[in-house]
């Protein structure tokens, strides 16, 4: 019979999760992870497995806890509510914690190498997925006559992702959360407007 793990493993796994958000993927060391969550090394190793494995389920994790806010927004009205609703609260979850600002999806990607290609392939399907969430959200806008017949929504789900990833990185560099915010009110200006008028 297995010893009883005497330590909290969902405290221990938000504390790698801000590693992982802080560093990345390859720039996190299993010496980190263990001196954030406090535990010895084979308990650790037991608990979660390897780096990879545990940057899986840290993700899942960072889903569920930090980004609700994107799904909250394809509830929005309007597909221009949708989008403003992503990008804004983009550049308040980016600039939110100073410790570890930018996106655990896109600083965990950065710079991978070879040896890392599963996890960024893993970030590239999560971002993936959330674009394909807001796509079928758009082509649903689209239908209804909130936007133009000419739009294209897997262009404009795009768009926004793209610029809510610049968002990350530009957080990450440092740039302050207002001028973040004119990035986005200046995205926004060109948000194709409706054939017609929703009431």
């Amino acid at each position: 019979m297995g010893r009883h793990r005497e330590f909290d493993e969902e405290k221990v796994l938000d504390a790698a999760l801000c590693v992982f958000w802080r560093k990345g993927y390859e720039g996190t060391t299993y010496a980190d992870l263990v001196e954030a969550a406090g535990i010895e090394r084979p308990a650790f190793y037991s608990a979660f497995g390897n780096k990879e494995s545990l940057f899986r389920k840290a993700l899942v994790r960072y889903d569920e806890q930090f980004l609700a806010y994107t799904r909250e927004a394809l509830k929005a009205r309007t597909a221009l509510g949708v989008a403003a609703g992503i990008l804004r609260e983009a550049v308040e979850h980016n600039t939110r914690f100073p410790e570890r600002r930018g996106c655990l999806g896109i600083n965990g990607a950065i710079a991978a190498s070879d040896s890392a290609e599963p996890i960024r392939q893993a970030l590239a399907d999560f971002r993936a997925a959330g674009r394909e969430r807001l796509r079928e959200r758009l082509e649903r806008a689209k239908a209804e006559g909130d936007l133009p017949a000419s739009a294209s929504a897997e262009a404009l789900a795009a768009f926004v992702m793209t610029i809510t990833q610049g968002i990350a990185v530009q957080a990450k560099a440092g740039l302050s959360r207002d001028l973040l915010h004119q990035v986005v009110e200046q995205a926004l200006i060109s948000w194709p407007s409706p054939d017609v008028s929703l009431t």
